[in-house]
């Protein structure tokens, strides 16, 4: 009678024809080097103890993580969510498994007019608006598992005190003057319009997008003066506005341009930065900083303090970055060991492509105008936009899925990180697919990575009583060549996580479990345990080798899919221990350690689940 493991191996045989071939092809120093590090002892992940405040030390790496910080008066959708949130999530998990020093904020912008007029909608306060959201969008990252270190809020007395320091600073060095501007003015909602509430035809001849915003158009990317759009309308009551003078304080870009440059220069260089990011902010400089308005006609934000202008607030460009800087004081009082002490520390910033020009020109122009040392962004990750099934996201049509709606399907969180990693928009535009989701899950999940690590518990379990054999004396060729060519894979992993191509550093992982299903392949355990002594010897070292990568997969794939990888760790019975992540792979699993109980770790997604998830979200649109 066939075994359940003679059954997956039926089946794999099948997936195989058709998956990529993989070879195993070390130079022989290469594997020297491997089998000296395998057998070496690994190195366990630091702890941090209970209510421990993370601050730099002398002796670490130390990692500030920021993703930018989502507007408090919606909720963030898919989109949203890898373009900034998790992506950086990701990439904290992962410098915390090397035992980096790492420091991941976040928090909610919670001021300027999309919360003033959000609480005229509602008929509450600016206030209960934000705490209503606050909650909202942090259940929402609770279930997606992200991982902050703090995540805190901008309208605190903390924001007022750094951003008005700052605002002086500029202030003393004449880097702020008065300027009168023309703004739209709506008669019927007796107000100023704040740029975000007035739409038209974009001013740009090779675009005329007829859904262009006040400050910026959203097909072109074109920074916008309200008063330049085509035809606006005041998108609170939909009459047209007329134009007013009224007083503002712009920041004098054009005298800190040199120091911008420089500071790029260098930065891009020596740092991380994606195509896009460098590219959007290579073509603000090349065309010449211009200066930018940093106050606003509104109620709701912090005020500017400088008499005459006490009516206004600030500018949520101005102000919103700055949020970093008083969610890491609100965290903690020494907060400035992590933003004044550059030579230190390592910031990195993840954001979609249309904040890359505020956290790479203006809110570096704001820090190094100021002259108080401040930590300015080394690696700056601005990726491009994810679309749904070909189509924008669009909360009023129903368009897209929603971070309050994922958590309401049978899929769990741990594979809408997987899919939206897989298809992290890292050099282009990407697109949300229900079918390529499936498809996704199924092979690279199930078929792949489910099925060997399964087979490998399994296998262990139903001949050799779970125990693991002693793999530290490896003299047959191919065992020392997985061995190498794991550790390269290991290493490529390594590299591109380095450098914060999160989408690369997954697909490592899936090549590894690649690597591990044809290495069991190859090797025939299931034939050689019923053959001689030798035989059966050979195959327990086999497990044993197959039973490590299980080990490592948990720790590669920690960042990715957490829920995942402490069930991969219960499964292999290992789940108080708690090893970093090195350079190498190691002998994790002693001679004589027991298993658990091997159980599937992926369901299947059948193909009338993902229409019926399809026809759901995808709104009613207009062809």
């Amino acid at each position: 009678m066939a075994t359940s493991n003679d059954l997956n191996l039926q089946n794999l045989k099948v997936e195989e024809a058709m998956a990529e071939k993989l070879h195993f092809d070390r130079t022989p120093e290469e594997v020297e080097k491997a089998l000296n590090e395998w057998v070496k002892k690994p190195l366990l992940a630091n702890q941090k103890k209970p209510d421990e405040k993370i601050l730099p030390k002398s002796d670490a790496r130390n990692i500030l993580i920021t993703s930018a910080l989502p507007y408090v008066n919606n909720v963030p959708h898919l989109g949203n969510l890898i373009g900034a949130l998790l992506s950086a999530d990701v990439f904290a998990r992962y410098c915390r498994l090397r035992n980096y020093n790492t420091l991941y904020i976040c928090g909610t912008d919670e001021y300027g007019t999309a919360t003033e007029t959000k609480a005229l909608q509602e008929k509450c306060t600016p206030r209960q608006i934000c705490d209503k959201y606050y909650d909202i969008h942090t259940k929402i990252y609770k279930w997606f598992q992200l991982d902050f270190d703090y995540f805190g809020r901008t309208s605190t007395q903390k924001q007022t005190e750094i951003c008005q320091d700052i605002f002086w600073k500029l202030h003393k060095r004449d880097l702020v003057f008065k300027d009168i501007v023309e703004q739209l003015y709506c008669d019927t909602c007796q107000r100023f319009l704040a740029d975000q509430y007035v739409a038209g035809t974009c001013p740009n001849p090779a675009c005329k997008y007829n859904d262009a915003r006040g400050d910026q158009c959203d097909k072109c990317g074109k920074l916008i003066n309200t008063i330049e759009l085509v035809e606006p309308k005041c998108r609170i009551c939909r009459n047209t506005p007329q134009i007013k003078k009224s007083d503002h304080l712009f920041l004098d870009l054009p005298k800190l341009q040199p120091d911008v440059r420089s500071w790029f220069d260098k930065s891009s260089k020596t740092g991380h930065w994606t195509n896009t990011a460098s590219s959007i902010t290579e073509a603000w400089l090349n065309e010449g900083l211009k200066p930018r308005c940093i106050t606003r006609d509104l109620k709701w934000g912090t005020q500017v303090p400088l008499e005459g202008y006490t009516d206004k607030v600030f500018y949520v460009w101005f102000d919103a970055p700055i949020g970093y800087l008083s969610i890491t004081a609100n965290y903690t009082d020494n907060w400035e060991q992590w933003w004044q002490q550059p030579d230190k520390v390592e910031l990195f910033q993840f954001m979609a492509k249309d904040n890359v020009p505020f956290h790479a020109v203006i809110f570096p122009s704001c820090l190094l105008g100021s002259q108080d040392t401040f930590t300015v962004v080394n690696h700056l990750s601005g990726i491009d936009y994810l679309n749904y099934e070909g189509a924008k996201f669009s909360k009023s049509r129903g368009i897209g899925v929603f971070g309050d709606h994922a958590q309401d399907t049978e899929i769990p969180s741990d594979i809408w990180r997987f899919y939206l990693l897989y298809i992290r928009p890292e050099t282009t535009d990407s697109n949300f697919s229900w079918t390529d989701l499936m498809l996704k899950n199924n092979s690279e999940l199930v078929n792949n990575l489910g099925n060997f690590i399964n087979r490998a518990i399994t296998f262990c379990e139903e001949n050799f009583a779970g125990k693991i054999g002693n793999a530290t004396k490896l003299e047959t060729p191919l065992d020392q060549l997985f061995v190498a060519q794991i550790t390269n894979e290991l290493n490529a992993y390594l590299e591109v996580m380095e450098k914060t191509r999160l989408r690369d550093g997954l697909k490592c992982v899936l090549r590894m479990s690649r690597f591990g299903n044809q290495y069991l392949q190859m090797k025939e355990p299931w034939i050689k345990c019923k053959g001689s002594d030798a035989d059966r010897a050979d195959a327990e070292i086999s497990i044993a080798l197959a039973l490590n990568l299980v080990y490592l997969l948990s720790l590669v794939l920690q960042p990715f899919m957490p829920t995942t990888s402490n069930e991969i760790r219960e499964q292999l019975n290992m789940k108080e221990s708690n090893h970093a992540l090195e350079n190498a792979f190691h002998c994790y699993l002693p001679a004589g350690h027991t298993v658990g109980q091997a159980r599937p770790l992926f369901k299947r997604i059948k193909s009338d689940l993902a229409e019926q998830y399809r026809k759901r979200f995808g709104g009613q649109r207009r062809f």
